[in-house]
């Protein structure tokens, strides 16, 4: 029998959104569950990154834009994206 071997996961971007249409977007990374601490504490309802620039995005409650997507803020911190153990 043969051993499988994990998967090998990419480097974790500076950038990254979950938003397909997001020129931030990279699929090869979000098919690992990628985890968000953001001055020390871990965020679940991330939606986009910047490490360099020291922001998260996350939705602001149930507001929709009139496209119908969830209304964001940009909160500015430290970040620090890691892979979850799954």
């Amino acid at each position: 029998m043969t051993e499988e071997t994990p998967a090998e996961k990419p480097p974790l971007p500076d950038h990254l959104s979950t938003d397909p249409r997001s020129p931030h977007f990279n699929g090869d990374v979000l098919r690992h569950p990628v985890g968000i601490r953001f001055n020390g504490v871990e965020k679940t309802n991330v939606e986009e990154y910047c490490v360099s620039e020291g922001w998260i995005r996350v939705p602001a409650g149930p507001a929709k834009d009139r496209y119908g997507n969830p209304m964001t803020l940009k909160l500015k911190g430290t970040v620090e994206p890691y892979y979850r153990e799954a």
